[in-house]
């Protein structure tokens, strides 16, 4: 009820009545999403997988089932290629008889046989042997697969690449670092920007290198109905085929040798741990410019009619970056419950994965949604070199480190306690910290040479290194 009014969500709403803002608000940002995890991307995945495995029994050399005609085979892989909402909406027609979901698609498939006369007579080799757990598990690994390498990776790789760009122009602008939140040596902005990269990137070539498991070997994983049709049949090497021939005839996956009926779903752990990681990496980065647009290290640029507050007009906030550290959260809070949950299934089976299965694609959403958010605050950044030149010139206290260094090599009695009776708890000027190195017992050249040290000097390797990234 709402304002003592019924509420029925119709098929035709519009976005502002979704619960989901990834399917209301955010719809627009996430379609990419939608061909690999929606509903009716898993429903496109199972027909791939069961037509998959009616193509290749009929390769088997069972003499009940002979290879299929070629106009046969087109037709078959043309209903994975050309699946449509109106198929799966079909599909789901069926579902409401069946109250099964994956047994809708066997019977939708076979509805599609009607008019081919050879289909006819072979369909009951659709679903053959199968429990429904074939075709689940093969038809996520293909949508994880798919969302992966079609959006998540490419998604991530422009916040690289924007990052790389920063790293490369900035490599040589000074900034005072902040440890503890205090006044530390100086680095670059490069180099900041590059220490994001290096990690970003390793945690990158660990989604990428997760292998994508399949299995086909019946109800607990011993092929006991395979066998007790053609108990001489090879039908573990069959499987293994089906599952690793690459698409269209196969799947394409990595084979999954033992399991209960369930695949074990630690690959699926292994690749929302390793994206998981890749967010908390973008959490820390997010966090941190918030930070430097504070001290106003960043600016930001203006797009006309945006407004940063409802009564301060003067505001212009990081709001992406807010946006990208909430989203990250909530990505890596569903993560998490996938990762730890997945992998346990009571004895041989329990059905508690198949309702956290579906929701693959909100962490998958809420992640892309934040990498978006990212690219989209890191376009608008502009350095603001007056104030990273002011916090430097008000930081001399930052060369008490290289000071307390030489004094160290040339063998002068306690530098470090000497420059920290200097200047801790003391605002440091350039004349104070000048006039305390003219009295060290130091060679000439030494001392000229930390004489002529300025904070945005002191950045050791920075630069090179923000180049290097």
């Amino acid at each position: 009820m709402a304002g003592g009014q019924t509420y029925n969500l119709g098929m035709n709403e519009s976005p502002v009545s979704a619960l989901s803002p990834l399917d209301g608000r955010y719809a627009a940002k996430v379609a990419k999403l939608r061909p690999s995890m929606s509903e009716r991307g898993y429903m496109q995945r199972r027909v791939q997988v069961e037509i998959a495995w009616f193509i290749a029994l009929s390769d088997a050399g069972f003499k009940e089932f002979q290879p299929l005609s070629a106009g046969a085979r087109t037709y078959l892989l043309n209903l994975v290629k050309n699946f449509s909402e109106a198929d799966a909406l079909a599909i789901k027609k069926i579902e409401k008889t069946t109250n099964h979901d994956v047994k809708a698609v066997e019977y939708w498939l076979k509805s599609k046989f009607e008019a081919r006369p050879e289909l006819v007579a072979t369909q009951e080799f659709v679903h053959f042997a199968c429990t429904s757990e074939d075709i689940n598990n093969t038809s996520q690994a293909l949508q994880l697969r798919s969302a992966r390498d079609v959006v998540l990776l490419p998604e991530l790789d422009k916040v690289l690449l924007q990052l790389r760009e920063m790293a490369r122009a900035h490599a040589e602008v000074p900034m005072l670092s902040r440890t503890h939140g205090q006044t530390a040596s100086p680095t670059t902005v490069g180099k900041e920007i590059a220490n994001v990269i290096a990690r970003l990137q390793i945690a990158c070539d660990r989604i990428a290198a997760v292998p994508m498991l399949g299995k086909m070997n019946g109800a607990v994983g011993n092929y006991n109905a395979h066998l007790s049709t053609w108990p001489d049949f090879d039908w573990e090497a069959f499987s293994r085929k089906v599952v690793e021939t690459p698409e269209p005839f196969g799947l394409g996956l990595q084979f999954q040798p033992y399991s209960t009926q369930i695949e074990p779903h630690d690959y699926m752990a292994e690749l929302f741990d390793a994206i998981a990681r890749a967010n908390t990496i973008l959490i820390d980065l997010s966090r941190d410019i918030w930070g430097y647009v504070s001290l106003g290290y960043f600016k930001q640029r203006l797009r006309e009619g945006e407004v940063g507050s409802s009564t301060m007009p003067h505001k212009v906030n990081p709001i992406d970056f807010e946006n990208a550290e909430g989203n990250l959260g909530l990505a890596n809070a569903v993560l998490r419950h996938l990762s730890e949950k997945l992998p346990i299934s009571r004895w041989q089976r329990d059905l508690s994965d198949s309702t956290v299965l579906r929701n693959m694609g909100v962490a998958l959403g809420y992640s892309i949604l934040a990498y978006q958010s990212i690219s989209t605050g890191l376009n608008k950044l502009e350095v603001n070199h007056a104030a990273l030149k002011a916090d430097l010139d008000a930081a001399w206290e930052v060369l008490a480190e290289p000071i307390q260094t030489v004094m160290r090599r040339f063998g002068l009695p306690q530098p470090y306690e000497q420059l920290k009776t200097f200047t801790r708890g003391q605002a440091m000027t350039r004349e104070l910290m000048h006039g305390f190195i003219k009295n060290l017992d130091l060679p000439e050249a030494e001392k000229q040479r930390l004489l002529a040290l300025t904070p945005a000097g002191y950045t050791g390797k920075a630069a090179e290194l923000a180049r290097r990234v």
